[in-house]
């Protein structure tokens, strides 16, 4: 038998048509921390629909801590913790009486409620906001908000559904601490995000969905070896390349991206051994002068694109 705290199992949800989530099957254990990756479409948030129980997999089976998860008010659920991406807040209401109302629909009791209100408030930085009105708040206190709603029960999994989503990158960097805090306190964490940077300093694994399918479930380096020999090549050029001259640099075999930032031209290669020198002589071709470049291993973003052909961002 798994000692897996969270599991799937051949999940596949089909809307008409469309087959939104195609047969997954993971596992998460105790205290990991898990990015669930992939682009726009591809299955992510269908996949914590139906481990949450807000829509029935066509098939498949969630199990948490080894108990299967059979209805949306199965008592197994209180070991969730969902962060929507989609802010589920009272905006007429003060933070404290939202929180009431998530710690009553969890089940926190009467006595433990306030106990339970200022710890997530505090954890959250908002204790001292708590008396006022959500519709005050900014987007980053909204996302911190909506977190410690998540928190009020003490859950043994999160879920997060892109928590940092749309705000600021200080409030960003607020909630990324909220974050990297739950995973020293040994929670597992389960979440979306469209930041790699996030998921390179808090992962212990990636998941990687695309068109309803996992394409990869490993951890960073090992993900990273895949990438074998790519590499990302950065130039510095005398002046701006045109775009005929990128449009050039792209059909080499070598190279899988192109881009050109203002003072830096980045490509991504497939192999280091054989692309660098291509492109180089290529740029000298074209009558590109190069002042100096520098190569480095692909990014979670660059391998990203390897098993997906496509960006994370990309529908």
């Amino acid at each position: 038998m798994s000692d897996a705290l969270l599991s799937a199992s051949h999940l596949t949800k089909r809307f008409g048509a469309r087959t939104a989530v195609d047969g997954i099957s993971f596992e998460i254990h105790r205290g990991e921390s898990v990015g669930f990756l992939g682009p726009n479409g591809a299955g992510k948030t269908t996949t914590f629909s139906m481990i949450t129980g807000l829509i029935r997999p066509d098939s498949g089976q969630v199990s948490v801590g080894g108990h299967p998860l059979v209805s949306d008010t199965d008592p197994v659920k209180r070991r969730l913790g969902l962060v929507p991406q989609d802010l589920a807040l009272y905006e007429d209401l003060d933070a404290r009486r939202n929180l009431e109302f998530f710690a009553a629909i969890q089940g926190v009791g009467s006595r433990d409620m306030p106990a339970a209100i200022d710890s997530a408030l505090r954890f959250v930085g908002l204790l001292e906001r708590s008396a006022d009105r959500v519709a005050t708040f900014s987007g980053g206190m909204k996302r911190r908000l909506n977190l410690a709603a998540a928190l009020l029960h003490d859950p043994d999994i999160l879920l997060l559904d892109e928590p940092t989503v749309g705000v600021d990158p200080q409030s960003r960097n607020a909630v990324f601490d909220n974050i990297a805090a739950l995973r020293a306190r040994g929670k597992t964490l389960l979440y979306t995000t469209h930041y790699m940077e996030e998921v390179e300093r808090l992962c212990d694994r990636v998941i990687v969905i695309d068109h309803g399918r996992i394409v990869a479930d490993d951890t960073l380096s090992a993900l990273r070896h895949r990438a074998g020999t790519a590499a990302d090549l950065r130039v510095v050029l005398d002046c701006p390349p045109a775009e005929p001259a990128l449009e050039i640099l792209r059909t080499l075999a070598a190279v899988r991206s192109v881009a050109f930032d203002g003072t830096t031209l980045h490509v991504g290669l497939r192999s280091i051994s054989t692309g660098a020198g291509e492109v180089l002589s290529r740029l000298e071709t074209l009558g590109l002068g190069v002042r100096s470049f520098s190569a480095e291993p692909p990014n979670l973003e660059a391998v990203f694109l390897l098993l997906t052909g496509r960006s994370l961002r990309d529908a």
